[in-house]
């Protein structure tokens, strides 16, 4: 009994560093964002900010709600979490003792003597003393199964408000632009006229108006095309929304104004807010108490059981009435012919680590290249929008100025006519540099983790 003693206190001793908590590993994150850029050092950052904050609009703001509620990938997500939370309380009750009723009876009769019955309603129970941490390795991994399964709800939530949000800006460009086209197919329409009577006044020839017709047909051709786009936009808007094709309420591009300050906060913000990277995490942490959970199997298992219920049998004895019956064990199983399986099993759960290891560096450079590319974009689409304004203005002179000098010279009216075309084309892409602005807003909230739903502490555990 002595040496019984010894030899489970001295497992215990070598056995009791398997539970070994994990800790976030250093990693590099200086430049993370590239140089294109300087980034405050802050940590206050517009991924912070609640997306009702950021897009302003009452109709976007309704559709947002719209697919929160409804997308069919948000409520998948929402039953991940469900599945996930019901394996984290499996693990949670494994530290339990396990009861079972096994009630038993039988009737006898030897050469025709009377029957004997014989009955036992036993309660027996069983409960593994988690000596090596293999339970509780156990239940952290789940644990981190739980809260990664609620970081895939918070990438499916902000994918799919800045899904919606590119789309409902997309309409608003689309419909900025059919605007402007119809306003400039209303004038050539005009110039049209305008060419064949001067045509029949012998101020110009046939070529002249055939030219200046091609080129209304060709705009006039273009609002079809944009009226197709904003139909294909609207039905992947309702897509997205879980609804059937329908008319999208909308305002206007011109009623856009982002008023809000463009900060990413230091490196380390995109631990704290971007789901792909804290689910990469969670996955390391998973494959570390995984590891430590195929360590525990090299060492012994504890387990205590017990039986206590009701019997008029004992031994060969028929007791009546019936007497209590109680009785207690022990076990010690400790892992020998099948070492090696449990060592390679180690094996294995460690390659997994060292892999989810490296997945949670390459999250990490994904993360900073997408956080530079929505720089960019914003900084270049507002840069071009600065300067696509002054080039409206010089062209809408130059519209003005050549329709005076047709009036008091020699200028033609095809001049005009290139003149506004010019016009049409800078005010096009004004609204499409504008889109792209907006777009370089969204991307960068999305970039940061922006939009996540946040969970209290009781919700989280």
């Amino acid at each position: 009994m002595k040496k019984i003693i010894i030899f489970t206190a001295a497992t215990f001793l070598t056995g009791c560093g398997l539970y070994k908590p994990y800790h976030r590993p250093d990693i590099e994150t200086e430049g993370l964002f590239g140089d294109t850029y300087e980034i405050a050092d802050t940590t206050t950052s517009i991924a912070n900010v609640r997306w009702q904050d950021i897009f302003t609009d009452p109709h976007l703001q309704h559709l947002i709600n719209q697919g929160l509620e409804n997308n069919t990938d948000m409520q998948s997500a929402y039953l991940r979490v469900k599945q996930a939370e019901a394996g984290l309380m499996a693990s949670r009750l494994a530290f339990l003792p396990s009861l079972h009723l096994a009630p038993e009876g039988s009737l006898s009769s030897f050469d025709r003597s009377a029957a004997s019955k014989v009955y036992t309603l036993p309660v027996a129970a069983s409960w593994e003393i988690d000596v090596f941490g293999r339970l509780q390795n156990a239940k952290k991994r789940s644990k981190a199964a739980y809260l990664q399964s609620q970081e895939y709800t918070q990438a499916v939530r902000t994918q799919l408000i800045a899904a919606i949000a590119n789309y409902y800006y997309l309409l608003l460009m689309l419909d900025s632009q059919y605007e402007i086209t119809l306003q400039t197919a209303a004038t050539w329409q005009e110039s049209v006229e305008t060419m064949r009577a001067m045509k029949e006044a012998g101020m110009t020839t046939e070529a002249g108006v055939a030219q200046i017709e091609g080129t209304w047909y060709a705009i006039e051709a273009s609002l079809h095309d944009l009226a197709q786009q904003i139909n294909e936009t609207q039905n992947s808007l309702a897509l997205i929304l879980a609804e059937p094709p329908h008319q999208i309420a909308r305002g206007s591009l011109k009623e856009q104004d982002f008023t809000i300050e463009l900060t990413t906060g230091v490196p380390l913000q995109l631990l704290a807010n971007r789901p792909d990277v804290k689910s990469a995490e969670l996955s390391l942490m998973q494959a570390h108490y995984a590891t430590n959970e195929a360590r525990s199997y090299l060492y012994p298992f504890i387990t205590l059981s017990g039986v206590a219920g009701w019997t008029n049998s004992v031994g060969s004895y028929i007791v009546n009435p019936g007497k209590l019956l109680l009785s207690a064990a022990a076990f010690l199983t400790q892992p020998l012919f099948n070492k090696g399986i449990h060592l390679a099993q180690v094996k294995i759960a460690e390659a997994q680590r060292q892999e989810a290891m490296l997945s949670f560096r390459q999250v990490l450079l994904n993360a900073g290249a997408e956080v530079n590319d929505a720089l960019v974009q914003y900084q270049t689409a507002r840069n071009k929008r600065e300067l696509r304004t002054l080039q409206i203005e010089a062209m809408e002179r130059a519209v003005e100025s050549t329709e005076l000098l047709m009036a008091h010279t020699s200028t033609t009216y095809l001049e005009i006519l290139t003149a506004r075309q010019s016009l049409l084309s800078a005010q096009l892409t004004q609204a499409a540099d504008q889109f792209s602005e907006i777009q370089g807003i969204i991307s960068l909230y999305h970039a940061l983790g922006g939009g996540r739903e946040l969970y209290t502490e009781e919700e989280q555990l």
